[in-house]
């Protein structure tokens, strides 16, 4: 189990490419990374949790391994 899961929260900027460059990033460095979606971000995209997940699932170099709520967890 990895002990230092680093939380990164997507905004209302979105699923940016800087966004998925330091998830990618945290990945490669740790290992894991929790991604929650903020309110603000589920509103302004007008998708459900899970169109939203699949998004950002489909551009990270990791695999989904949790999605808890709004809260999603990758492992490299």
């Amino acid at each position: 189990m990895v002990k230092d899961v680093v939380k990164i929260n997507v905004g209302k900027n979105g699923v940016t490419e800087s966004l998925i460059n330091e998830i990618n990033f945290q990945l490669e460095k740790r290992g894991a990374v929790k991604v929650r979606m903020l309110r603000n971000f589920r509103e302004s995209s007008g998708k459900d949790k899970k169109e939203l997940a699949r998004e950002i699932a489909s551009k990270v170099r990791g695999r989904l391994v949790d999605f808890r709520g709004f809260v999603l967890t990758f492992e490299r």
